[in-house]
């Protein structure tokens, strides 16, 4: 029997990093997917392939002693062999739409298309008990995760998201269309995180302050979202920036990148961890293509994408 399960990439339109101290978040899923096929087998292996490599190791080993960025496969399978106590293995393969290492929430994509793919060979989950599995194979690598990225990966759409109190969906018209553009640089999202925590530690007050003005702003631009006003939109993604520039997390070729789409689009930002990887602009039809345009003649890579609706799906 062959179970496969896809996932959509995300990204973060408002309130990274202040997520992780309990403040709220805005994330959308994007129609980029991630596709993971998984079966059972005969032997007593758990084998993953993807485009990141290989991974096969018997199924007795222990999880503390895997060393791979795919250990998040290898803890769902073993996690799932352990609990129905099965005697084979399981044969995993990942692939993926989403580049990965560049905040667009490949990792998490991947864990809850591997949680529902691998989960559906024993049993039937629901939407939260598969996000509760992908949670734990994420933190295996990432273990500041704050689960954000897992939600709105399961759901689909967009989402406001607290880490103590869950996620409410925003209903949006969303006929927005996003551009990533990607810096090329790559980043440790674990390091930028504790280089946060560093800054949170030394200027309390700062951090507190910058908290405050996050939450307003996150609570100003849901009528906006829901009404499909670009233009607040934007404009909440310029100043969510200068917050994002205040924690330290921007350099010199997110700012360029940042510049370049300043009078086309409706607005920019970093999303994800920053120090590197992707910022996104906002557009439409009436401004997409003059965009795209003027960064391909810079020689930048980009691409465009909407946002998805339908969230994980099993098949």
């Amino acid at each position: 029997m062959i179970l496969k399960a896809s996932a959509p990439g995300k990204v973060i339109l408002f309130g990274e990093h202040f997520v992780v101290y309990g403040k709220k978040a805005i994330l959308a899923s994007i129609d980029k997917r991630v596709t993971v096929t998984s079966e059972k087998n005969e032997e007593n292996t758990i084998s993953v392939k993807s485009n990141l490599g290989q991974l096969t190791e018997s199924n007795t080993v222990l999880i503390e002693e895997i060393n791979s960025p795919l250990k998040p496969f290898f803890y769902i399978a073993k996690s799932m062999i352990d609990q129905f106590k099965f005697k084979g293995g399981i044969n995993i393969v990942i692939n993926s739409e989403i580049p990965s290492g560049i905040g667009l929430g490949s990792s998490s994509a991947c864990c809850v298309a591997g949680a529902a793919s691998i989960s559906n060979l024993f049993t039937k989950l629901s939407r939260e008990e598969i996000i509760d599995l992908a949670i734990k194979a994420e933190q295996t690598i990432f273990k500041d995760t704050s689960g954000a990225d897992c939600t709105v990966c399961t759901h689909g759409g967009i989402i406001e998201y607290e880490k103590n109190a869950g996620f409410k969906k925003i209903n949006s018209k969303n006929n927005f269309i996003l551009i990533i553009i990607n810096s090329g640089q790559t980043h440790s999202t674990n390091l930028t995180v504790s280089k946060v925590k560093n800054f949170k530690e030394k200027n309390e007050e700062q951090f507190l302050t910058l908290c405050e003005k996050e939450e307003l702003l996150i609570e100003n631009i849901k009528q906006a979202l829901e009404k499909n006003d670009l233009t607040a939109i934007g404009k909440s993604m310029i100043e969510n920036q200068k917050y994002l520039e205040e924690i330290g997390v921007s350099n010199d070729k997110l700012r360029e990148m940042l510049v370049s789409v300043e009078n086309s689009s409706y607005g920019a930002k970093i999303t994800g961890a920053g120090e590197g990887g992707c910022i996104i602009a906002l557009t439409d039809d009436s401004n997409l293509e003059k965009t795209m345009n003027y960064l391909r003649s810079k020689n930048y890579e980009c691409f465009s994408v909407k946002i998805d609706s339908k969230g994980l799906d099993t098949f």
